[in-house]
């Protein structure tokens, strides 16, 4: 194998290792988003919940006359 061909392969390593470093930060970024908007749609789920049970007797829900 030439010198000029494993040159050019290990560069491309490198870079392909660089690629999946910053990739995988990113991915842990977003899953840590992913983990806090979950746990916010949670807390305003059980929101809801209370509220709902707040309001009393539920509200029918009827078509409009023009249906």
């Amino acid at each position: 194998m030439s010198e000029e061909r494993l040159d050019r392969l290990e560069m491309l390593a490198a870079e392909q290792e660089r690629t999946i470093e910053t990739l995988s930060g990113e991915l842990a970024k977003q899953w840590e988003t992913v983990e806090r908007l979950e746990r916010r749609l949670e807390a305003l789920a059980r929101r809801l919940v209370e509220l709902e049970e707040r309001t009393g007797a539920d509200v029918p829900v009827t078509r409009p006359p023009h249906w």
